[in-house]
This record gives structure tokens, sequence and C-alpha cells, in this order.
């Protein structure tokens, strides 16, 4: 019987869930590096026992850790332990250097005026869907690295930060992150990026040149509601069968676009509420979309106990087609950029876990002993 494998990231440590084919019985693996910070943890499709993790800390600083044995044995590639010590014992977060190219210049600050570019951490690990060792990182301040020795050492495309319109992107509430990069199985030179908050790019050769894809967004919250750059994106997804097929999650509205992001239509339809950070699509059903309705920006919880996660199905418009419901007295929840919900008959208080319950992700997922969530087959948790 098959099995399936779902990688968390927590603030507090990684986690590995391993489920049988029918998803009724999982063992949970963790925290891997506990007590940091998780950003992003990505399996290469190419050898599902090489794994990725971006782990971060303020303190400390950025690691980036590999295992090769589908996360029973990590390693920092690049670095030895003795590397990642300095001389009083603490830890430095220095398994790898992600250097901007040439000079980093300037973009736009909360007040307006111009910052210095400044790498803080890396959010978002996209392995390529070809070879184990070539592998992207999404970083803060945003811009986009490669490596293609498995995570040793980084470059740069800087093609995309020294885009005419860079210094017009400025910080979202939780930094000026590319969170998102999608790869196009189809066509190996086309790559597409969320920048939170200046919006979707899309590359054509590569990496070495991009173009702003965000026509038809509109964002009350910036002075030209429909500029080129300043949208607040949370997430896009595509589906491999048709990678031409865009969706998006950003600050308000769900969004699709059906020629490559060149253009963009409101699906939002009859969701409780349009603002939300995750959206998948359905392994199976292209036109099948996941998201998590959160109540506004300032009220990151579902807005009634109804829509937990809502699926929408449709080509034009979203219907939704299931809700995913938990009562607010015994869950309060909580979403990520790169998670997708549960499903669970009973889920202990993510405020006061009992000693037999593991809370992922600050209760983004909970289990107890004897009730397990499920998987879906794409990797969403249902």
């Amino acid at each position: 019987m098959s099995s399936v494998r779902v990688l968390v990231g927590t603030r507090k440590g990684a986690f590995i869930l391993t489920g049988d084919g029918a998803r009724k019985r999982w063992k949970v693996s963790g925290p891997h590096f506990a007590g940091w910070e998780i950003y992003h943890v990505k399996g290469s499709p190419v050898d599902p026992n090489r794994i990725y993790a971006s782990q971060t800390s303020g303190w400390f600083g950025q690691i980036i850790q590999r295992s090769d044995d589908g996360g029973k044995k990590w390693n920092t590639p690049g670095s030895s332990p003795e590397d990642l010590k300095s001389p009083d014992g603490m830890s430095k977060g220095e398994s790898n250097k992600f250097v901007y190219d040439g000079v980093p210049g300037t973009h736009q600050w909360y007040d307006g005026t111009q910052h210095p570019w400044e790498f803080k951490r890396v959010w978002h690990l996209e392995p390529s869907l070809h070879d184990p060792e070539h592998v992207y990182a999404g970083v803060e301040d945003a811009a986009l690295f490669e490596s293609k020795d498995g995570g040793k050492s980084w470059k740069e495309l800087s093609g995309l930060r020294k885009h005419d319109t860079g210094p017009k992107w400025q910080p979202g509430a939780g930094g000026m992150c590319l969170h998102t990069i999608l790869l196009d199985p189809q066509d190996p030179k086309r790559i597409y990026a969320a920048i939170s908050a200046a919006g979707a790019f899309r590359t054509d050769d590569g990496g070495k040149t991009w173009k702003p894809i965000n026509h038809g967004l509109h964002s009350e919250y910036i002075p030209d509601p429909a500029a080129e750059v300043g949208h607040c994106v949370h997430r896009i997804a595509l589906h491999s069968s048709r990678p031409n097929t865009l969706f998006m999650q950003k600050h308000w509205d769900v969004m699709r676009s059906d020629n490559g992001g060149d253009s963009w239509q409101e699906v939002s339809g009859n969701l409780p509420s349009d603002f939300g950070f995750p959206i998948d699509v359905h392994a199976h059903e292209p036109d099948t979309v996941y998201v998590v309705p959160i109540k506004s920006d300032s009220e990151h919880y579902p807005p009634s106990s109804t829509a937990i996660m809502a699926a929408i199905r449709g080509a034009k418009s979203a219907e939704i087609c299931r809700a995913i419901s938990v009562s607010r007295s015994t869950c309060t929840p909580m979403s990520r950029r790169q998670f997708m919900w549960y499903r669970s008959r009973a889920i202990p208080s993510i405020t006061r876990p009992a000693a037999d319950c593991v809370c992922i992700a600050a209760g983004q997922v909970a289990t107890n002993g004897k009730r397990s969530p499920k998987a879906c087959r794409n990797g969403i948790v249902t």
C-alpha cells in the first residue's frame, strides 16, 4: 500500500507526518531543529528522499538544512558543524551565503522613503522538477536565488530584483518577501514569482529578464489602485496539466488568469471573505481550488465556524462546493501562506495542548493519539 508524507514547518521546528495509503494511521517525526522557526520545508519531485528546509532566527540568522534520507538525518550543505558555532559556542546562521549581485540598491520603505536591500531570511525553497541538486530560494528582502550543487552555494538571479520597478517595491506587514516560486512543468525557462508587497512576476528566459503580471489587480490601499506594482499578493498556484492557468490569493480577492498572468479576473464568488493567505489547486481536478477565508487583514481568523476551508469549483467564478467547519469552542485556527487545512473529528485546544496532542504550526494542524488528520493526494491536509 502506498504512503503519504506531509512536511510541516512551524515556529518551533519542523515535523514530518507519514501516513498509510488509507490515511488512517499516522506517525509524527519531530520536532527537527527544535526551537527554530522553519519558514519552509520542501521535498524534491525527482528524489523524494531529498528534502530542503529553511531554518531561521531573528537572533542567530539563516541556515539551510538538507536531508538525503527522507528526514532521518540532516546536514548543512556547505558548512561543517564547527562552522556553525561562534567562539563562545553559540549558533551562527552562516551555513549559506545569500549575497545580492552587484550594488543592492534601494526599495521603498513603509514611510515612502528609499531603504537599502538587506538580506534577512529564506521564505521559500522550490526544488527543480528535473534535478535534485538544483533548487531555488525566495528571500527577504525580495530576491530570487538558485543553487545547482544541492544548497552548498547560491547565486542570485538578479534580473528580478534589478527590474525597473524595484525601487517601487515595499514591504508588507510581514516584510518584503519573495514567498512563492512556481516552475512551469511544460516550459523549463518559465518561472513565476510572487512578492509581498510588489506583485506577481514572470520570466520566460530562465530568470534573465522578468515582467510584472499584475494587470487586472485592484488594491484600494495604494495610491494608484491599478498600478503595475505595489500589490500585496499572498500566494499563487497552478495545476501541472494547465500551467497557463493561475490562481491567486491577494490581500483581498481571489483571482484567476488563463494566460500566464498577463491578465486577471476576480473569482471570489460567494466566499464568506475573500481575504486569506493560502491557495492551492486540487491534484486531479484543475478547476477545484482550495482557499482559507479569513475575516480581515486585522482579524486573522475565519469569519465563522462554517468555512474554515473552502473548496471552490468553477471555471470563471467561485462557488463553494465544500466547506470544512470546526467549532470555535475547540479551536481558534490560523493559516499561513504555504498551508492548506485539516479535517478532524476531535481537535484539541491550541491554547492548552494536552500531553497526547501534537500541535503543529501554532495550531494549524492538531491531532491527538486517537484521531488523525487525513491528507489528500497533493499534500493538502484535509
